[in-house]
């Protein structure tokens, strides 16, 4: 008998078994033992060959329950969208001649904003559309209902589990390019100066001139070729708006800290993970910047609307707390002693004429001195406190805004459903408030914040188990830099891949402790490693019963 249902299963005993689930029969089983498939009805298809890279990140998403496929419901319900669109609704403004244009990674195909900057008389008008997700996903609907359950898109090395079926994240919903497509536009007046005076908020229908990649336009600032003259001169403007934008946050001591971006994918047919790293571009930051305006922007329109059925979701980060910040510059002061660093350029306090974000971005970039900048940049990062969705407005102090929120990932995050629902209903007037379902989005999308990052942290550990395979095989040491110790661990970045590595000092072949302010590495009484050190690790074996690697430190 053939199968009546659609699920990812692995084959075993010549039976396809539901990761998520039971075991069935198939009619005819083509594939080996171990192999991961998508059962369709009666229609087998490989997704990863058994004991292949990309078959451990199946099972990771099967360990934590993310499940490629959605329930039939859900998938019923997606059918019907795709024959009744609601892309023509007489309601939304027509925007499709306006020259806008998604950027993105060259690989992304769920495109949630699209951008057209223009010159005004005052400044600049940013228009930034973001798919308009919460006309497809209803509140109520098995659509609904599982996307708050997902509450948010998962990404692991290689591989990605969607909040909503990819029919609409890539299809329908997304703003792809030479086709008519439903959103939310944030029209941003801004002055000479980039700072915003106005927003208009309109229902929207666009067209996207393009999908552009990152590299693509970063090309074109370099003088590269173009891509229509009203697309480069709206790039153009976007370029200055973007500067404009972090000169104003750099005068609000927003803290750019120093990181590379790690790429883990997949190689080999998906036998293998490949990690790369790059330096953020030009027009990255500067479509971040346009992002980050957007979600301050709808943050204080809800928050300043004041009608009861109008119910934000906030993103609330904190500024350090004084214990932690006391943490950092005594560390600070213990590394400049041990290093024998000059006080005048590697001390910062409290009361420092100089911001925090100027004296980390003075810091040296080459060299030893570089590699121990490098290490004080980490070390920041860690005073911080991570941010949190709340229902009561608050400050984010990581992009220096007192109301925040998160409008710009709305086929991504449950939250920017949400959001999106309570922005249309404040613009029209009149709408019903859900404390129940505002408290459900809260509590599903701070869980799936952390879940992402068990899912990154273990996701991780797998391309780290074949890089230490390798070189142990190889006996190749692998080249870092100290970036913190505490209790019996020590942190390393590794220089290529850039990723942290944790060594247990216990495990050691010579077992090490760190000093009473983490800044050093001891042995016997004796310094052994200072924070900033260039260290070679060692990969010496696998534990006999632990599950980790043995790693000296030389």
């Amino acid at each position: 008998m053939g199968y009546a249902s659609h699920f990812v299963g692995i084959v075993r005993d010549n039976q396809v078994c539901d990761l998520f689930g039971e075991c069935a029969k198939p009619a005819a089983n083509e594939h080996v033992e171990g192999t991961i498939v998508e059962v369709h009805n009666d229609q087998q298809r490989l997704l990863a060959a058994a004991g292949s890279a990309e078959a451990a990140l199946y099972h990771l998403a099967a360990k934590h329950g993310l499940d490629p496929v959605f329930p039939i419901d859900a998938a019923n319900q997606v059918a019907g969208l795709l024959e009744t669109t609601g892309i023509d609704d007489e309601t939304l403004i027509d925007l499709t001649s306006a020259p806008f244009v998604t950027i993105d990674g060259a690989d992304s195909m769920d495109l949630d904003q699209a951008v057209y900057v223009e010159e005004s008389a005052a400044g600049h008008i940013v228009h930034y559309a973001l798919a308009d997700a919460s006309y497809y996903v209803a509140s109520g609907t098995p659509l609904h209902v599982e996307a708050l359950r997902r509450a948010a898109s998962y990404y692991m090395p290689g591989i990605m589990v969607p909040m909503l079926p990819r029919a609409l994240s890539e299809g329908l919903v997304s703003l792809n390019a030479n086709v008519d497509r439903r959103s939310v536009v944030f029209s941003m007046h801004l002055d000479g100066e980039g700072r915003c005076t106005k927003t208009d908020i309109v229902p929207s229908r666009i067209r996207s001139r393009g999908k552009l990649s990152f590299t693509a336009v970063q090309s074109f600032y370099a003088g590269g070729d173009g891509f229509g003259d009203d697309v480069d001169q709206s790039l153009q403007h976007l370029a200055h708006v973007g500067r404009l934008r972090m000169s104003l946050a750099e005068e609000r001591g927003v803290v750019s800290y120093r990181r590379h971006e790690v790429s883990a994918k997949l190689s080999g047919g998906g036998m293998r993970f490949t990690a790369t790293s790059s330096v953020r571009r030009d027009v990255e930051r500067y479509n971040e910047q346009l992002s980050l305006l957007c979600n301050i922007e709808g943050a204080r329109y809800l928050a300043n609307h004041g009608a009861d059925f109008v119910e934000p979701i906030y993103r609330v980060h904190p500024a350090p707390s004084e214990e932690k910040m006391r943490a950092f510059l005594q560390m600070l002061q213990a590394l400049v002693a041990s290093q024998k660093l000059d006080p005048t350029i590697w001390l910062w306090t409290l009361d420092d004429k100089r911001p925090l974000r100027q004296f980390l971005d003075e810091l040296p970039n080459e060299g030893s001195q570089g590699r121990i900048a490098m290490a004080i940049h980490r070390q920041a990062v860690m005073a911080n406190l991570r941010s949190t969705f709340q229902t009561k407005a608050g400050s984010h102090h990581g992009v220096g805004a007192e109301v925040y929120a998160r409008f710009s990932a709305p086929m991504r995050e449950m939250v920017g459903v949400f959001l999106h629902r309570e922005l249309l209903e404040a613009r029209a007037g009149h709408g019903h408030a859900n404390s129940e379902l505002r408290q459900a989005v809260v509590q599903q999308a701070n869980a799936a914040k952390s879940l992402q990052r068990t899912v990154s942290n273990e996701g991780n550990r797998l391309v780290l188990e074949q890089l230490f395979e390798d070189a142990r095989k190889a006996n190749r040491k692998l080249s870092g830099t100290l970036m913190g110790a505490e209790g019996s661990k020590a942190y390393i970045r590794l220089d290529e891949p850039p990723i942290d590595v944790k060594v247990y000092l216990k495990l050691a072949s010579e077992p090490m402790v760190p000093s009473d302010d983490g800044t050093c590495l001891l042995r016997g009484g004796d310094v052994v490693f200072r924070l900033g050190d260039h260290v070679s690790v060692n990969v010496v074996d696998k534990h006999a019963t632990k599950d980790r690697w043995i790693l000296d430190l030389a």
